[in-house]
C-alpha cells in the first residue's frame, strides 16, 4: 500500500469573524445575510443546502437588506424550485453516514482551522473542516469527493493492472500497456496499438461489472470495432452474459456527484 496522501484546501471561510443575522421570512423562509467589508453590493446567492444567502456590505442596514430579498421574493422562489430538484439527486456525506471503498473507509472530523485537511492513509479517507462550518457547505462536500476519488485512483493503480493481467492470461489476451484515468466519457478504452486504459471508478462497480469492462478492452485488442465477431468473442469469455451484462451497466454513469 502506498503511503498518506495528504491535501489541504484553504477557504475563504470567516466563521466568527464575521457578522451574521439569520432571519425567518414569511413565503421564503430562513435567510442568512452576511456582513463583508469587501463587499460594494448587495448580493444574494443560494446553493443545495445552503439557502438564500445575502452578503451585505458593511454600510448597509439589516432593514434595508431585509426589504431588498422581500423585493427580490419572485426571483428567490423560482430559484428555490431548482436547488430543491438539485438537493434530491445530490448526495450529501455526514459523520454519521457510512462509506466505504474497497480498501478505505471514510471518516469525517472538526478541527479549529480555517482550512480543510485531506489525509489519506492506513485504510482512512480523513476530512479535518472548520469547526464553525457545516458540514453541508459545498466546499467541504467538494473535499469529501475529492478524498474519495484520490482513494479510488489509488485503489485503481493497486488493483486493476493486476486484474487485467490475470483475466488476459485467463483468456489468451495480449496487450502492450495499461494506464488508469479519471477520463470523463468512458470507463475504458483500447487503442490502435493494444494499450488499455482503465476509468478509476471501476473501483466502485460490483466485481463482475469490473470484469466486464475489463474483458470489454481485451476484445478490442482482436477486434477493433463493435461488429458481429466482436460480441461472439466477448460473449464467449463472459460466459455467454455479453448482452446482460451490458444491461446491467446501464444503472451506472461517471458522473456520480
Amino acid at each position: 500500500m502506498c503511503g498518506p496522501f495528504t491535501f489541504f484546501i484553504h477557504l475563504k471561510m470567516k466563521g466568527n469573524d464575521s457578522q451574521q443575522t439569520v432571519l425567518k421570512i414569511d413565503g421564503i423562509g430562513e435567510v442568512c445575510f452576511v456582513w463583508n467589508r469587501n463587499s460594494r453590493n448587495l448580493r444574494i446567492t443560494m446553493t443545495p443546502f445552503q439557502g438564500v444567502r445575502v452578503t451585505v456590505p458593511p454600510f448597509v442596514s439589516l432593514a434595508y437588506a431585509r426589504k431588498f430579498v422581500e423585493d427580490k421574493r419572485v426571483w428567490i422562489l423560482k430559484h428555490a424550485e431548482r436547488m430543491a430538484e438539485k438537493e434530491k439527486g445530490k448526495s450529501i456525506f455526514t459523520p454519521e453516514r457510512v462509506f466505504k471503498t474497497q480498501d478505505h473507509m471514510l471518516f469525517l472530523h472538526t478541527h479549529p482551522e480555517k482550512t480543510i485537511r485531506i489525509i489519506i492513509k492506513s485504510g482512512g479517507i480523513h476530512i479535518f473542516y472548520p469547526d464553525f462550518a457545516p458540514v453541508e457547505d459545498p466546499r467541504i462536500q467538494r473535499a469529501i469527493r475529492k478524498g474519495i476519488m484520490e482513494a479510488w485512483r489509488i485503489e485503481a493503480g493497486i488493483h486493476l493492472p493486476q486484474r487485467i493481467k490475470e483475466l488476459a492470461s485467463t483468456h489468451g489476451f495480449s496487450f502492450n500497456r495499461v494506464t488508469v484515468r479519471n477520463n470523463k466519457t468512458r470507463w475504458g478504452s483500447c487503442s490502435r496499438d493494444n494499450n488499455i486504459s482503465l476509468h478509476i471508478q471501476l473501483m466502485r462497480l460490483p466485481r463482475h461489472l469490473t470484469d466486464y469492462i475489463i474483458l470489454h478492452e481485451l476484445v478490442h485488442t482482436v477486434h477493433k470495432n463493435h461488429g458481429k465477431q466482436y460480441w461472439q468473442l466477448l460473449d464467449k469469455v463472459t460466459g455467454r452474459n455479453a448482452k446482460q451484462l451490458d444491461k446491467e451497466m446501464n444503472h451506472y454513469r461517471l458522473e456520480i456527484w
